[in-house]
């Protein structure tokens, strides 16, 4: 059974960072495509990052701004989200998705309910 669990969310203040992990079990996590989405409260689910199974790719969503960085340690099977300079539109819950077929930038415009696996997410709640 395939598992991804989200961690690291929290309260912080603007202008300040976080970083979220995802821990995947169940599934060869090298072969994985990775990513991150949001979904800020009363909207949609949106593109945050996306990070290919070598890591040689990664993708951003247009209102990262250069703020975050995805980054995967095949080793120990987890997927990294750092953000800096938070600010409030960041507020949101995160989810960490993954999927053996999709390229890095594809999970930026596939459909959602496309994507083999997601996890729980986990709540980012950025204070002015």
């Amino acid at each position: 059974q395939v598992q991804l669990v989200e961690a690291g969310g929290g309260l912080v203040q603007a202008a300040g960072s976080l970083r979220l992990s995802c821990a995947a079990s169940g599934l060869t996590f090298e072969r994985y495509t990775m990513a991150w989405f949001r979904q800020p409260p009363g909207k949609g689910r949106e593109f945050v990052a996306s990070i290919s199974a070598s890591a040689d790719d990664v993708y951003y969503g247009d209102f990262v701004k250069g703020r975050f960085t995805i980054s995967r340690d095949n080793a120990k099977n987890t997927v990294y989200l750092q953000m800096d300079s938070l600010n409030p539109e960041d507020t949101a819950v995160y989810y960490c998705a993954a999927d053996q077929a999709l390229a890095a930038q594809t999970m930026e415009y596939i459909q959602h309910r496309y994507i083999e696996h997601w996890g729980q997410g986990t709540l980012v709640n950025v204070s002015s």
